[in-house]
């Protein structure tokens, strides 16, 4: 696509698909059902930076699906095309059920009152008013979010361990050749978007001081422990 760093977009090794694999793929998909794929209901963009090094910045395509209406949940793409890598996952849910979480749980999870407010999370080919209806919502929620897929370096396939994301909290964080690459291809302008979004309120009791990591950096990490064997049963016979 025009504008990406074809770094972050490599392609993915191997041999390229066989027609008679995708043969295959067209009948099974008129006999199985998608259930949980059809239910994906909207898309959106984003960014997302590593929870352990704001520098590392990502453009996140949401597809998500409400399972009620205080939670959501979301695949995560690196770009919009068929061809796309599903780098992530995304839950969403409300204040009222953020607030719910144990403390030790909710510096998982991000706000999203700056990116609703700044204009930067929006909705692709959506008119603004329409988009707006949502986000008067989404303003108020709480995101946490894992990539297990690092195509910002360059990898061909999804290697290490999944990493705990974060989202922008204040202006001066995002990175600007990306904004102007996603303004550009998509044909959206934050600033715009920013002042018409400024009536917008966030979460009716502030934004919780243990969300967006409590201010801190934040990381996953791989620890070797011993696996404990399953105790052994009797068994009973009848």
């Amino acid at each position: 696509m025009e504008g990406i760093n074809i770094s972050t977009h490599p392609d993915v090794p191997g041999e390229p698909t066989q027609t008679g694999t995708s043969i295959l793929e067209t009948a099974t998909a008129t006999i199985q059902g998608f259930g949980p794929i059809n239910k994906i209901h909207q898309h959106l963009c984003a960014f997302h930076f590593y929870g352990h090094d704001m520098t590392r910045q990502v453009e996140a395509h949401h597809f998500c699906g409400h399972q009620n209406e205080e939670f959501r949940q979301c695949l995560i793409y690196d770009r919009p095309d068929a061809d796309a890598r599903l780098i992530g996952l995304e839950y969403i849910v409300s204040e009222e059920l953020f607030l719910t979480l144990p403390d030790d749980e909710k510096k998982f999870w991000h706000s999203h009152l700056y990116e609703v407010k700044s204009g930067v999370l929006f909705m692709p080919g959506v008119p603004g008013p329409i988009q707006r209806q949502d986000h008067e919502k989404t303003v108020k929620t709480y995101g946490k979010v894992i990539h297990f897929w690092q195509v910002d370096r360059g990898d061909t396939l999804p290697l290490g361990i999944p990493q705990v994301m974060m989202a922008l909290t204040r202006d001066g964080q995002l990175d600007q050749n990306l904004v102007q690459d996603v303004e550009k291809r998509f044909g959206v302008s934050f600033d715009e978007e920013r002042e018409k979004r400024a009536y917008m309120e966030g979460p009716s009791h502030g934004v919780h001081p243990l969300a967006n990591a409590g201010g801190k950096g934040i990381r996953t990490v791989l620890r070797e422990v011993d696996c404990k064997p399953i105790e052994s049963v009797p068994r009973v016979f009848v």
